[in-house]
């Protein structure tokens, strides 16, 4: 049975992502709204709005992609392991989740040097706000993403059948089950 300390962290945090990507969701469609509103009764708009809205579209969808990294309903490619047995299954997503967070630990580092020159160069993103604090989501996310890939890696490793997302599991569904218990009942 699992640590209940570490399940409440991991609710938690989860709770906090969930959190951060309402907010900026909820921060981007009001400023998308007010910049409307304003260019269709003045005929012009806050400057820095547009700018904001960019940046916000990069943290959203990188904190979409923490999301859906989370229960992995990422875009993947799993071709292979539609075809094969479960060791067959078990070894793709080894491979899978060890290769996904080698290339996300590989992506926050060459960010985190990406942000270390931004703030040695003084980068400006607009109306005098430096750039790096803006662009310090991509090694954040990307980080954490490494992180699950490779716990999801163990996983894989140390516990039989494992499946990130039970959801995902088609022998879970209910309504698949009750499609091939009908055809199992048809066929007697």
């Amino acid at each position: 049975m699992p640590n209940p300390t570490i399940q409440r962290t991991f609710r938690w945090l989860h709770h906090m992502e969930d959190l951060l990507l309402a907010l900026v969701l909820f921060i981007m469609l009001a400023l998308a709204i007010t910049d409307i509103a304003m260019r269709l009764m003045t005929g012009g708009s806050l400057i820095w709005i547009p700018p904001v809205l960019q940046v916000l579209v990069l943290w959203l969808g990188l904190l979409g992609a923490l999301l859906a990294s989370r229960s992995q309903e990422h875009i993947a490619i799993d071709v292979i392991s539609r075809f094969v047995g479960p060791l067959g299954k078990k070894v793709c997503g080894i491979s899978g989740s060890l290769f996904a967070g080698i290339i996300c630990a590989i992506v926050a580092r060459y960010s985190i040097d990406f942000i270390q020159q931004s703030i040695e160069y003084d980068d400006i993103a607009f109306a005098q706000v430096p750039a790096w604090p803006l662009q310090i989501i991509i090694p954040f996310t990307f980080s954490l993403m490494s992180v699950r890939f490779f716990l999801h890696t163990l996983g894989f490793i140390r516990i039989p059948n494992y499946q990130p997302n039970p959801e995902l599991d088609s022998d879970s569904d209910p309504s698949t089950q009750n499609r091939s218990h009908q055809g199992q009942g048809e066929n007697l």
